[in-house]
């Protein structure tokens, strides 16, 4: 894995050892044979370096897997690198080639290859229909939040 950030802070105190990142951090993680695999990015994260090695990333939290071309966003999601597993509690979008899931708590592996929507909402996977065009949004008549790119 490699591990991105514009900024670090280093907090050593007698009962607790942490490093903070409030510029955001940014994880690339690659296969057994070297590929980038999977790749996550948020607005702030912070690695406590007391007891077990543990991550937590917060804001706007996007976790792709680039070889199953599934993306997830949440707030707040959390890794433990010694059992080598990500979750969160949290609301969460997953889309895939075949859809979007959305729903409470995600349960995966680090590299995202098996992840589980633990609440999903009461309504059925939603199919994108490719017969229809994308949308085309006139930014100059839109009333309301533009969409994420």
């Amino acid at each position: 894995m490699r591990v991105e950030a514009a900024r670090m802070e280093v907090y050593e105190h007698d009962t607790i050892s942490y490093d903070l990142f409030p510029a955001g951090l940014k994880v690339y993680a690659y296969g057994e044979s070297g590929v980038l695999e999977t790749t996550i990015f948020s607005d702030q994260a912070r690695h406590d370096k007391t007891g077990s090695e543990q991550w937590s990333a917060f804001g706007n939290v996007v976790v792709k897997n680039i070889v199953k071309n599934e993306t997830m966003e949440t707030d707040t999601l959390y890794w433990d690198a010694t059992k080598h597993e990500i979750w969160t509690d949290c609301y969460v979008k997953m889309y895939s080639p075949s859809g979007l899931m959305q729903g409470y708590g995600m349960r995966s592996d680090e590299m995202a290859r098996n992840s589980i929507l633990m609440n999903p909402f009461d309504t059925e996977f939603l199919l994108e229909d490719e017969d229809n065009p994308p949308v085309q949004v006139d930014s100059v008549n839109f009333i309301g939040p533009i969409p994420k790119k």
